[in-house]
């Protein structure tokens, strides 16, 4: 064993933290504060975490010996990029772990709106039966425009087309070749919106996608089109949203993140026309347990000065 020393802010399977273990010393610390992080630091070379701690400039600036930062799980947008890269540290992400979770998740968003089904159970749980207020739609021949055509949004891709489904895709960073490869029709934004009848979101959190779902996005948007974001809070403008919830112009709307987590029971949760769940669509132990090993290996990888396969800077 090494004197590396590692520390998991945010918990990891038990898978990942063996690995760890047979390499470096490793100190779990779920739930740590922001206030203690800083304070202890400096005595580790790496720090993994999920989404729920802040990596920001304070942390780094505190991090006189820290190496990496390894982020278990895709999205990076609670760690300070330009910072890590001011102070030399790598940060490491596990980009492929949750895939299958996160599709699955979205599918499984998608029946529930166009069935009712967690509303329809909430009326059995009453003791009620009100067959006649749940008219479905069917997916088969329906139009699923996939906005961010990455890993998620591929495997979505091509689970859908295995339903029936009419699959159109936008990714202004992947060419249209490649998006076609990757199981979906290229088109630009504005005739995504035109053509889908179900939306589903899979883009990073960043400057140029924070409320880019907007008022003029929900107008340009098919009449009665249900929209589903597994991806980031802020993607969507959440007060547009509530508005065209109640126009009619968003028949419904399926939400696993928030602006704002956990949102309390805000007018978005409650809608009768939302479904809601907190976060969770990587949330199995099949990609929890990938997440742990990769990033584990990641992080090892990069104390010992190896390639490395999903360093983010």
């Amino acid at each position: 064993m090494s004197d590396w020393k590692i520390i998991v802010a945010d918990g990891l399977d038990e898978i990942g933290l063996e690995i760890l273990s047979k390499a470096a010393q490793v100190d779990e610390r779920a739930g740590i504060s922001p206030e203690e992080l800083i304070e202890v630091i400096s005595e580790f070379e790496a720090l993994i975490v999920r989404g729920r701690t802040r990596v920001n400039a304070e942390v780094f600036s505190a991090a006189s010996n820290l190496k990496v930062v390894g982020r278990a799980g895709v999205g990076v947008d609670n760690i300070d990029l330009a910072a890590a890269n001011l102070n030399n540290v790598t940060v490491v992400n596990s980009p492929y772990a949750t895939t299958q979770a996160v599709a699955e998740h979205v599918l499984a968003l998608l029946f529930s709106l166009a069935r009712s089904i967690p509303a329809a159970d909430g009326t059995m749980k009453s003791g009620l039966w009100r067959k006649k207020q749940f008219m479905g739609v069917e997916i088969k021949d329906k139009v699923l425009g996939i906005i961010g055509m990455g890993n998620i949004g591929s495997s979505l891709a091509q689970m859908s087309k295995s339903l029936g489904m009419q699959v159109i895709g936008y990714d202004p960073l992947i060419s249209a070749a490649d998006i076609e490869r990757r199981g979906a029709n290229p088109v630009n934004i504005q005739e995504l919106y035109v053509q889908s009848d179900f939306i589903s979101i899979h883009v990073p959190l960043n400057p140029e996608t924070r409320g880019m779902i907007n008022g003029g996005s929900f107008g340009t948007m098919k009449r009665g089109v249900r929209l589903i974001c597994t991806a980031r809070g802020g993607i969507v403008d959440e007060t547009a949203l509530l508005a065209a919830l109640e126009s009619g112009q968003v028949a419904g709307a399926a939400l696993d993140v928030f602006a704002k987590e956990p949102p309390g029971m805000s007018a978005l949760v409650s809608h009768p026309k939302v479904v809601a769940t907190p976060h969770i669509s990587a949330q199995t132990a099949e990609a929890q347990a990938r997440a742990a090993v990769d990033i584990a290996r990641e992080v090892l990888a990069a104390l010992q000065g190896d390639p490395l396969r999903s360093k983010i800077v």
